[in-house]
């Protein structure tokens, strides 16, 4: 399976526990759309979460993201 690491620049700082809660409505979705979230990082003083993933597609983490949180990546790149 192909693996993805999705940007999402939130512009702000951000909180871990928010970030953790946002990536366990990601895990409620996944299996919808094959895709198998393995690990996140976050960049609280800038905004910044990277997610990777393995997924068919670099469309599918997006479509999980935009149904569990509404927090999609502005960016996604094939790792």
């Amino acid at each position: 399976m192909p693996l993805f690491m999705d940007v999402h620049k939130l512009g702000d700082a951000v909180g871990i526990d928010d970030v953790a809660k946002a990536h366990m409505a990601d895990l409620q979705e996944q299996d919808k759309y094959d895709v198998k979230y393995l690990r996140y990082w976050v960049d609280e003083a800038q905004g910044t979460i990277f997610c990777l993933a393995e997924a068919p597609s670099a469309d599918a983490p997006a479509i999980v993201d935009r149904e569990a949180d509404g927090l999609v990546g502005q960016e996604i790149f094939a790792v």
